[in-house]
């Protein structure tokens, strides 16, 4: 095969676009990906600002590209010249053959590249076959001129501006993974004939007994994968592209950042408890999940949008926080749920009342519900389904937890008096 077949040294020059002023840099989809993959690595969100004023200011020059590596000349305000490369990984001979073979039987595939389209689909598909054609975080990496280790403003510049490129035309992502339009459209082809031709002359089958018998046959689970020592941080939303329609930045950033919280606790409960059976937990109320977001400390814009849809208000909405911080779910259940202990629950409250302090140190308790409160002192103990005690402090007229749970009665109500003393 020659070079110019597997698209090795091929190379597009375009030319200088004009500024972009008062519009976008990303349009389509994967434009917009390709940004996501830039503005997610960056470490300093100034570059990436300053870079788009760049490209903004139609400051890059021509673009060259060719696989592996996007080339231009970014000039800085006082007009020093910078070249500017970043580099992104050429698919492999065989991940070639995987996403041609895929592409050749799919010919919406076939014809939606020829439109200058990339669906989702395409994607999706191409990942099922191990091929990944957009980047992702640290896929893109730069190298200028100007010495910086990381991206800097004349590299960020670039990568907007290769963000139009792209809209224009998915071509260019495909030949810096290593094809250009022609290679690539020749390999379809070729494998478009060879299909025809197998299906022409009968396809070869596999035995049905055998296959049958090799149905149970499955291969060894990979290895547990190791946690990583904190949640990973969310992508940046601060980019020129302004969100869509009833779409609060903020409150999506914070719904992101709290996602990799809960997900980096799962996987430490799973490692932890190792790969047995684990109970399923109840779906999450809107109420419920609002009070899990609020504990997250959102933009106060976010906290009281979270107050009203939960029903809580801003001062009921601080005490659910303290008490999920207390103990999640379960404190919040005690919170707001006021339920009779009977039969036998209630000779186990008695019981282990009777027997957590002596007789002339034990407090004078008024009960009501679930609830048994101090005669005379703002504290209280609040009984939970499981049998666990929990600690109740009067502040300015609102019972509010003071503390996580107990199992003995003495000890929860050693955690309110202590907590009034702080």
């Amino acid at each position: 095969m020659n070079a110019y077949d597997d698209g090795a040294d091929v190379e597009r020059t375009f030319a200088a676009l004009p500024p972009a002023q008062g519009r976008g840099f990303a349009r389509t989809w994967w434009g917009r990906t390709w940004l996501t993959a830039l503005e997610g690595t960056a470490l300093d969100t100034q570059q990436l600002k300053s870079g788009r004023r760049l490209a903004r200011a139609g400051a890059v020059g021509a673009v060259s590209v060719r696989p592996g590596r996007i080339t231009a000349v970014v000039q800085d305000r006082d007009r020093t010249p910078h070249r500017a490369d970043v580099l992104l990984q050429e698919l492999s001979g065989e991940q070639w053959d995987r996403f041609l073979d895929m592409t050749a039987e799919r010919a919406g595939h076939v014809a939606a590249l020829l439109d200058r389209e990339m669906p989702t689909h395409l994607v999706e598909d191409a990942e099922l076959a191990g091929v990944e054609l957009l980047p992702g975080l640290g896929d893109l990496e730069p190298e200028c001129g100007c010495g910086a280790w990381d991206h800097c403003a004349h590299t960020a510049a670039l990568c907007y501006q290769v963000a139009r490129l792209l809209d224009q035309d998915p071509f260019v992502l495909l030949l810096m993974r290593g094809r250009d339009e022609r290679a690539l459209l020749e390999a379809l082809h070729a494998r478009g004939d060879a299909s025809a031709g197998r299906s022409a002359s009968g396809a070869e089958g596999v035995d049905a007994a055998e296959a049958y018998a090799a149905g149970d046959i499955l291969p060894s689970l990979p290895g547990l994968p190791v946690l990583p020592p904190e949640p990973g941080t969310p992508p940046s939303l601060d980019t020129e592209t302004g969100p869509a329609a009833g779409i609060d930045a903020s409150a999506l950033g914070h719904l992101a950042a709290r996602t990799a919280v809960r997900a980096h606790l799962l996987l430490a409960e799973a490692l932890r408890d190792g790969p047995g059976e684990r109970a399923a937990e109840p779906e999450p109320s809107v109420a419920r999940d609002a009070v899990r977001l609020a504990a997250g400390e959102p933009p106060r814009a976010v906290a009281d949008r979270l107050a009203e849809g939960s029903g809580r208000g801003r001062e009921g909405l601080a005490v659910a926080v303290r008490a999920w911080r207390h103990g999640g779910g379960a404190a919040l259940a005690v919170l707001d749920e006021e339920w009779t202990v009977r039969g036998d629950s209630l000779a186990r409250a008695r019981a282990a009342l009777e027997s957590a302090w002596e007789a002339d140190e034990r407090p004078a308790l008024r009960s009501r519900a679930n609830h048994w409160t101090v005669v005379d002192a703002p504290v209280q103990l609040r009984l939970g389904r499981d049998g666990r005690w929990w600690p109740y402090r009067k502040e300015r007229g609102r019972w509010v937890p003071a503390g996580g749970p107990a199992q003995d009665p003495a000890t929860a109500l050693a955690t309110a008096e202590g907590a009034g003393a702080e």
